[in-house]
């Protein structure tokens, strides 16, 4: 058997190779686990990441509103996009959305106010847009 710590590729053709051929008993079934909810972890961060960087763009183009740009709109249409195609994939992280939302929130004003050096404080506490605003192709805060 491969050692899962020290050739962790080979580790996992391994594993594939014993499900395709139902040799269930001589699984490494601990770091399968261990596997498999890494992957939903990941999933789950992939969609906080691109709502973060959404939440991030829509702050700036709100709160920065002489330096909206042609590149800001294209990065907020390319977010929308990512983060629609990242859910239809993982749909069992739709009940999940509203503390997804909350920690993008967070992360996007602190990401927003180091990139503008506006003080966090000016930034509403809680997400002023609804998800439903924030991925809405035709919505730009005022």
């Amino acid at each position: 058997m491969i050692s899962y710590e020290q050739d962790f590729y080979s580790w996992t053709q391994e594993q594939a190779e014993l499900l395709k051929l139902g040799r269930f008993s001589e699984l490494d079934v601990a770091n399968l686990i261990e596997e498999v909810e890494t992957m939903g972890r990941s999933e789950k961060r992939e969609l906080e990441s691109r709502l973060t960087i959404l939440l991030l763009h829509l702050l700036k183009w709100k709160y920065q509103e002489a330096r909206q740009s042609r590149s800001w709109e294209l990065s907020i249409i390319e977010q929308r996009l990512k983060f629609e195609e990242t859910l239809e994939e993982n749909p069992g992280l739709k009940p999940k959305l509203d503390e997804i939302l909350k920690k993008a929130y967070r992360y996007a004003v602190i990401e927003a106010s180091k990139e503008t050096k506006i003080s966090r404080s000016i930034f509403p506490e809680i997400c002023p847009w609804s998800l439903n605003q924030i991925i809405d192709n035709d919505f730009y805060p005022d």
